[in-house]
């Protein structure tokens, strides 16, 4: 299957309506910053290792007192969070890992790569950075540890913040099956990520991972492209067992827990995403028990947390108080 063909196999599910629960006021979308706008070496240099049981877990940290947890989609790392956690860290102590898997952590011989491994291993890094409860804010597969680890440890929780990302009802999305599928034949770091890696331009085209899932054709930009794809390639069995791992629906049956859930929760979706459909927005809306509402960025697509770091920055301190 194309490269192309990624892109075109979601498009059809994305829902011309209304969302039900949708703040209008705060739709436009906000000047977008650009992703490489801190040097990766920068970035990179702040990276620190925990050892678990897991592995050693690649994380940055920034900030002081209450904690916030952000977690990054497939096949990002916690670069993409980079805007996020300067305009937050005042605020709380923000904390960016890497999952099993991606980006630089260092996984474990073993050590299973699933939804429900990645959410115990967040547990065991909290434990030993000595951290008791979290706003957990999440995108993309990141929205699907974060629901699950909500479902497991409530009590550790006090908001969540979600964008685009797998619901109940879209999980995977249909647009993830030929990742599946390449990967269960050992093809997908091989024969998408590296042609990416190796020619930007062609990473930042409409058939690459910049067209397919940022808002704007000037990103990622190259420094971005090198942080997430290169540690990928490099361990490319690593980058094609965690997309096979994702073939399950990890959030059937999940429903009476995020309903049962009192921590208030707020939804931010882009809706020229290709991946996700407003669909799944509308059903996270109703899936928990303290709903803020869904907030809907024209035109924004998958990835956009990383392009708008001031409107996520807005809906965390917002949904937060302060």
């Amino acid at each position: 299957m194309q490269r192309r063909q990624f892109l075109g196999m979601g498009v059809g599910a994305l829902a011309a309506g209304m969302v039900q629960g949708i703040d209008f006021a705060s739709a436009a979308p906000m000047p977008a910053a650009p992703t490489d706008a801190e040097d990766a070496a920068a970035f990179l240099a702040a990276r620190r290792f925990v050892r678990t049981s897991a592995g050693n877990i690649a994380y940055v940290e920034r900030g002081s007192g209450e904690a916030a947890l952000f977690l990054h989609g497939f096949p990002l790392n916690g670069f993409q969070w980079r805007g996020a956690l300067s305009r937050l860290s005042p605020y709380r102590r923000c904390i960016a890992p890497d999952f099993l898997g991606l980006g630089y952590t260092e996984v474990a011989a073993g050590q299973s790569l699933a939804p429900d491994a990645q959410v115990r291993m967040l547990a065991e890094l909290l434990d030993r950075l000595g951290v008791d409860r979290v706003d957990l804010i999440a995108n993309d597969s990141g929205g699907q540890a974060a629901q699950l680890f909500l479902a497991t440890y409530p009590q550790r929780v006090r908001t969540l913040l979600l964008s685009n990302c797998d619901s109940q009802i879209e999980c995977p999305p249909p647009a993830l099956q030929p990742v599946i599928a390449l990967a269960k034949q050992g093809r997908f770091a091989q024969e998408w990520l590296a042609p990416w890696l190796a020619d930007k331009a062609l990473a930042r085209s409409p058939q690459g991972l910049g067209g397919q899932t940022f808002t704007h054709a000037t990103n990622p930009g190259d420094q971005a492209i090198e942080v997430y794809l290169g540690p990928l390639v490099r361990d490319a069995g690593r980058t094609n067992a965690f997309a096979v791992a994702l073939e399950r629906n990890w959030l059937d049956g999940i429903g009476p827990a995020l309903a049962a859930s009192r921590a208030p929760t707020r939804i931010v979706w882009g809706t020229g995403d290709p991946i996700f459909s407003t669909t799944g927005a509308e059903h996270l809306d109703r899936a928990f028990g303290v709903s803020r509402g869904v907030r809907r960025v024209e035109g924004a697509k998958l990835f956009f947390p990383e392009e708008f770091p001031d409107l996520i920055a807005e809906e965390a301190r917002r949904l937060w108080g302060v």
